[in-house]
């Protein structure tokens, strides 16, 4: 039967009516009231004076990092949307009430990061000479196949494949070793603290975020239980692209490659200080924490799923 002749049944006048205890409606009430901050209110101006300071190989961390989260956070909004149509389709109002504040977050998070690009830096550059192999394939291939291919196949399967890329993977590892990047580099020495608060609030959302996806997968593996198979064979083809992204990253920051910069602009440090090996270890910190989340839930009833703390699934209160 197609969709539009389905017999309609609103659950909202329904005996049924709204659930604000499970876990997915708690998100949608949190997200009411954190997720509404506005990217034009991040106050850039002791940013631009900082920049100015800056040295070049400075910049470049900084503009690789704000490429990478740039056209992430432009992928995973334009992505989105099947996602929200898998959940509606199976009458999941709750979770499709709180998917409408996460596509939300997703487009603020790219303008703000486009803001800083445009109005600190001053970058009109194609930034995307930043993105290598690893990181084009996430974003340019598995991300957007993952997340396409639940319009025309909204199976747990598929469904699994696209969270654990989109929620475990781009939001679990990646922008969370990105975050933990720009708090190394920058808040020892207050630089950039605009930007900085944008990262804040962006973490906050982004904790929602990969708490539903924790959620979700959750209730995928509970619900089915060949699913933790599909979730462990996804993420054994994920990982070594992403910590591949991390590693590229690092190679900004590598010793040998940091004394040849250093050479050609005259400078003796590593940019910031930074340590390049403490990202990878984070990075693989961040699987095993997701990974261990997804493990508890086999064995579990639905139900017990359904009333998840926001604790069991990394939410900040």
């Amino acid at each position: 039967m197609a969709l539009t002749e389905m017999p309609r049944v609103f659950q909202t006048t329904s005996e049924k009516r709204l659930n604000h205890s499970i876990l997915p409606m708690r998100l949608y009430h949190k997200a009411k009231k954190l997720g509404t901050w506005d990217p034009r209110d991040i106050d850039f101006t002791k940013d631009k004076e900082d920049w100015q300071g800056m040295n070049e190989a400075e910049r470049r961390v900084i503009l690789r990092l704000c490429s990478l989260f740039v056209a992430g956070e432009e992928a995973v909004t334009l992505d989105l949307l099947p996602l929200i149509m898998a959940v509606a389709r199976e009458g999941r109002l709750e979770e499709e009430m709180y998917l409408t504040t996460f596509l939300f977050e997703e487009a603020k998070h790219t303008e703000v990061f486009r803001r800083f690009l445009d109005e600190v830096a001053g970058e009109t550059s194609d930034l995307s000479v930043f993105h290598k192999d690893h990181y084009r394939k996430i974003f340019y291939e598995y991300l957007p196949q993952a997340m396409g291919r639940l319009v025309h196949d909204p199976s747990p399967e598929a469904q699994a494949e696209a969270s654990v890329t989109y929620n475990m993977v781009v939001e679990g590892v990646l922008a969370e070793t990105g975050y933990y990047a720009f708090y190394t580099a920058l808040q020892k020495e207050n630089k950039l603290p605009g930007l900085i608060q944008a990262i804040r609030l962006l973490q906050r959302d982004e904790s929602r975020h990969i708490g539903y996806g924790t959620y979700l997968l959750s209730r995928l593996i509970s619900e089915n239980a060949h699913i933790w198979d599909v979730v462990n064979r996804r993420i054994n083809l994920l990982l070594p692209h992403a910590i591949g992204v991390v590693q590229d990253l690092n190679a900004e920051l590598d010793t040998e490659e940091a004394q040849k910069l250093a050479e050609e602009l005259g400078i003796t440090d590593v940019p910031f200080g930074l340590n390049p090996d403490e990202f990878v270890a984070y990075a693989q910190k961040q699987f095993a924490t997701r990974l261990g989340v997804l493990q508890r839930a086999r064995g579990k009833s639905v139900d017990e799923i359904y009333y998840y703390t926001e604790e069991t699934v990394g939410v900040e209160q």
